[in-house]
């Protein structure tokens, strides 16, 4: 390695520096990108008032950290995630917008009435905004209550009353999510009713109560929102059912649903068909005449003015039956309770591309008729149509975005590998020519072709050179550095011979 570069020019040994400080830059850069710590955001929408305590709570325990989200989120090093989240908790951070019960932990002894009850108030609203700010869609919220004070006499007491506003960073709230934020505040607070409770959004609109909110029926927004859900579930279920059949691309399904969102009771009483006997009664009188009776039993020989009209003898015979029989006729008593989402009307229109075959769609439309449960009866419909489809587009990729560090690095790295490879193999192919350029002077002295056998009959003959001869040590180094160019320079010879 020393006798390569004590041969080497003055511009090679240069070029070979340079290529060496470049390959060191680049392992110096890779070094520093791979030790420099990664980071992993841990609090995130912070006030940046609280923002120093936090800082200085993870400066305390030694824990790197930088600021992202214009000074609103907190990032420390990956590897200390866990150290830094247990140090934040044990400062009280970040704190929420209002206490709650721990405003208790830091009561004064002899507090008044006044300042308790003002006290439980405030821990109250603030355990319910801590709630409420975990339901989804919701950034904070803050709760105002009035709570009643006992009175001497029950028709001057107050009712509760709770008024909440929501900021949802803009974005619609679910009314589902809202009534159960209604029933959050009425389940938490004593004595507080769904009426008394209001809900307003950051941008003022009343979300809570609205006209039919607290009605027996559901409001339109909740049957939009049943309607609109169920036709994306069974719209989804019959596209794949649809794939699957024609292919990706060659149909597309739309549903449209009319539910009855009405919770209704349903009573009904049903009488049997047959009566069933619950009591039976029977009754039989027999009378006989005989002996110095006269006349017939009866009303007639009862009557005076015909008393001796039977005088003379004779049978009298009477039989009277009596049966009284009482009978029960069942009764079946039933109450249903009616749940909503019963489809009223289902249309179903589907559209599939020329290519497939009538027959094939006319089989579509019976099974996707089906798979929908279209019942005509109900007034349910089901349209299939050929159309001609646009061609899709090729598929593209989506590029991901560019990391100009890193691809540096690389690139970088493979210029100054190149330029090392380059400026080495230039050098070491310039000092093969100027070598092989420079001819012995032995071979400067065959004037002529000679044969092998002559060759060594002169090389006996000769004089030995001295060891000490530059020329033979130059010859001893091209044969050993070059073996294969002096063999084919001695061929070309032998042949020309």
């Amino acid at each position: 390695m020393g006798s390569l570069i004590q041969n080497t020019s003055t511009k090679g040994k240069i070029g070979m520096a340079a290529a060496a400080l470049g390959v060191l830059l680049v392992a110096v850069m890779l070094m520093k990108m791979a030790t420099s710590p990664s980071y992993s955001t841990i609090a995130t929408g912070v006030d940046p008032a609280q923002t120093g305590k936090m800082t200085a709570a993870l400066d305390t325990k030694g824990i790197k950290w930088k600021l992202v989200n214009n000074g609103t989120g907190i990032a420390v090093d990956s590897g200390q995630t866990a150290s830094a989240r247990v140090a934040l908790a044990e400062q009280g951070l970040p704190q929420s917008g209002q206490p709650g019960f721990e405003l208790f932990d830091k009561q004064k002894l002899g507090a008044s009435n006044l300042q308790q009850q003002v006290t439980y108030q405030r821990a109250l609203e603030g355990e319910l905004d801590q709630t409420i700010g975990q339901v989804q869609g919701v950034t904070s919220a803050q709760v105002n209550l009035v709570l009643p004070q006992e009175q001497l006499f029950s028709d001057a007491n107050s009712t509760a009353k709770a008024s909440v506003l929501l900021d949802t960073g803009g974005s619609a709230l679910d009314p589902n999510a809202v009534r159960g934020i209604a029933q959050l505040v009425s389940g938490g607070v004593q004595g507080l009713t769904l009426q008394n409770v209001s809900i307003t959004d950051s941008g003022g609109q009343l979300l809570w109560p609205t006209a039919d909110s607290l009605g027996n029926g559901p409001s339109a927004s909740l049957k939009e929102a049943a309607q609109s859900r169920y036709d994306q579930q069974l719209g989804a279920q019959l596209q794949s059912l649809l794939d699957q059949t024609v292919g990706a691309g060659k149909g597309t399904v739309q549903v449209n649903a009319d539910l009855n969102v009405d919770q209704t009771s349903k009573d009904a009483l049903v009488y049997a068909k047959k009566g069933v006997p619950l009591t039976s009664h029977k009754q039989n009188e027999l009378l006989k005449g005989g002996g110095g009776a006269s006349g017939t039993a009866g009303a007639g020989a009862n009557i005076p003015s015909y008393a001796g009209a039977g005088a003379g003898g004779g049978n009298n015979n009477y039989n009277n039956k009596v049966q009284d029989d009482t009978f029960g006729v069942s009764k079946t008593v039933s109450h249903t309770k009616v749940a909503p989402g019963t489809v009223n009307k289902l249309d179903v229109a589907v559209l599939v591309d020329k290519s497939i075959p009538p027959a094939t769609v006319a089989q579509l439309q019976s099974a996707l008729g089906a798979a929908a449960g279209i019942t005509p009866k109900r007034g349910d419909a089901i349209t299939v149509s050929q159309v001609a489809f646009a061609k899709q587009p090729a598929p593209t990729t989506p590029k991901t975005p560019l990391n100009p560090i890193g691809y540096a690095k690389y690139v970088l790295m493979g210029i100054a590998l190149m330029a090392f490879l380059f400026f080495m193999m230039r050098h070491l192919k310039k000092r093969e020519d100027e070598t092989l350029m420079r001819k012995p002077t032995w071979l400067n002295e065959i004037e002529s072709p000679t044969s092998l056998a002559e060759l060594e009959a002169s090389t006996e003959s000769q004089v030995p050179v001295p060891v000490e001869s530059p020329t033979r040590k130059g010859v001893e180094e091209l044969a050993d550095r070059a073996p294969d160019r002096v063999a084919q320079q001695v061929r070309i010879w032998m042949n020309e011979a």
